[in-house]
């Protein structure tokens, strides 16, 4: 299978210098999954280390790590960064609304 998804330019920049700052080790890496059900459920993103349930995809040098079970919920969204006047941080959506 292809990249289930897209990290954006600005999301993997975000991405690589918070584990170069915070010293993060080698084996973890970007999760990305569901929190709560599958209809009514928030994306999940942080940083950890891989499961046996896990999928394991390099994106753009990026490690990710997909629980088997929300692969199918996750495949095509995707990670941005953003930075604005009330903050920043990362946000999730699907990938044909993407521009």
């Amino acid at each position: 299978m292809n990249n289930p998804i897209q990290l954006t330019e600005a999301a993997r920049l975000e991405i690589r210098s918070t584990l170069e700052a915070n010293k993060i080790p080698d084996t973890y890496g970007l999760r990305v999954g569901l929190r709560g059900g599958a209809c009514s459920g928030s994306f999940l993103l942080g940083f950890d280390t891989a499961t046996e349930h896990d999928q394991t995809y390099l994106i753009e040098g990026i490690k990710v790590f997909i629980d088997k079970r929300h692969l199918m919920y996750v495949i095509g969204v995707s990670v941005d960064f953003e930075e604005g006047v009330n903050g920043s941080g990362y946000t999730v959506s699907a990938a044909e609304k993407v521009k």
